[in-house]
């Protein structure tokens, strides 16, 4: 007895998707793609924002995303069973955010995995039984802003020590396990050596498959040890406004998952165009989904050999130098982006402050001291 899950991306439902959420209007959302909806077992996505009544945000870096709570009418009419809520957006509009967002969800009858009142409550596990399958799914998240904490609401965080514990301590709970992984860089189609890594030690762990989402494009895949890893799937249905035009592409990944004879996973993508110059998602045509799939293919294949993996990285980190450097220095908006063009601040650094910055960086013990600080600074001004 073969299960089928739908797996979709990240999803937003701002612009000009934002009405058809409020009405569950699902066939104009999902259009011909609506049937794979339908005849899925299992239907999950990450839900990229939010779902508030007033707006609360948060100090951040970054956009402050949210959508209305009216928005779950959609979630509800695309039938989708389980909304993955380990993401670095999430936590927007702080706690009053995530509480709508889950009230919406369990008012709505729809399950949530990946975030809580506490670290505990979003480090659970959630188990679904499916034709007498026992499944179980992980949702975990990059430390960015709105990190669960042993007190404090949040996002599960991508912990390695504390997934495998918790891995080890379920095992007897469910029969396969995947893992929603948000992490990854922005439109980078490749995996960088240590999320590769990561994603292999999941896969050691006991998880059959890891799906990364978040980098806002459809990258590559690999098969380890007999389970799937997907380095980046794409957005869902997400209208923001992006120069990119990986940002309209993605694929829904259906994984269909058999107990006889040896527990063995498959897994087929379903390419889309989503948001682009109409709501919701669509069908590639032949042609389009022939140079998707092939170009996806082609990249996974390229992934197998590891130095290619720590070239590609290290071109990606070289081209990326200014902006990175920069943004060390506290620089923002406008003239963030001048003096990353040119190439100034950075440029006048000495070697040992150079040294030093990444001494503090790398060394975990510096680290750790470092966020400390920084968040009780943050913490302090917020109480000015």
């Amino acid at each position: 007895m073969v299960v089928n899950i739908l797996i979709a991306g990240d999803t937003c439902p701002i612009g000009k998707n934002q009405r058809l959420f409020e009405i569950g209007d699902r066939e104009s959302l999902l259009n011909d793609l609506l049937p794979n909806f339908q005849k899925a077992d299992l239907s999950l996505i990450n839900l990229e924002c939010p779902l508030t009544i007033h707006k609360s945000p948060i100090q951040k870096v970054g956009p402050n995303l949210n959508a209305p709570v009216k928005c779950i009418n959609g979630i509800k009419a695309m039938e989708i069973d389980i909304v993955g809520l380990a993401n670095n957006h999430i936590m927007d509009h702080g706690f009053k955010g995530l509480h709508t967002t889950i009230q919406s969800l369990v008012e709505a009858g729809i399950e949530y995995v990946g975030a809580g009142v506490d670290l505990k409550t979003a480090q659970m596990i959630k188990i679904c039984e499916v034709k007498n399958i026992r499944i179980g799914i992980i949702a975990l998240a990059e430390h960015e802003f709105g990190i669960a904490t042993q007190n404090t609401p949040g996002a599960n965080p991508i912990d390695i020590i504390e997934v495998s514990r918790n891995i080890k301590e379920n095992r007897h709970r469910f029969d396969f396990l995947i893992i929603l992984l948000h992490g990854g860089n922005e439109y980078y189609f490749y995996p960088r050596p240590s999320l590769m890594n990561t994603c292999r030690f999941l896969v050691e762990q006991g998880a059959n498959a890891v799906i990364c989402q978040h980098s806002h494009c459809a990258g590559c895949m690999e098969t380890y040890k007999g389970s799937i890893i997907v380095y980046g799937q794409g957005n869902f249905i997400f209208d923001y406004d992006s120069k990119e035009d990986a940002w309209y592409y993605g694929t829904l990944i259906c994984l269909g998952l058999d107990k006889n004879p040896n527990y063995s996973i498959k897994i087929e993508l379903i390419p889309y165009q989503q948001s682009k110059y109409r709501p919701g998602i669509f069908r590639m045509d032949n042609d389009d989904k022939n140079k998707f799939i092939e170009e996806f293919e082609n990249r996974s294949k390229v992934i197998t050999d590891e130095s290619f993996v720590v070239k590609e990285w290290k071109k990606y980190c070289l081209n990326n130098k200014k902006t990175y450097l920069n943004l060390l220095h506290g620089m923002s908006g406008i003239l963030r982006r001048i003096c990353a063009k040119y190439g100034f601040l950075y440029k006048f650094d000495s070697k040992e402050t150079q040294l030093i910055r990444l001494n503090i960086i790398r060394c975990e013990s510096h680290r750790d001291v470092l966020i400390e600080i920084l968040n009780d600074l943050i913490s302090s001004n917020k109480n000015d």
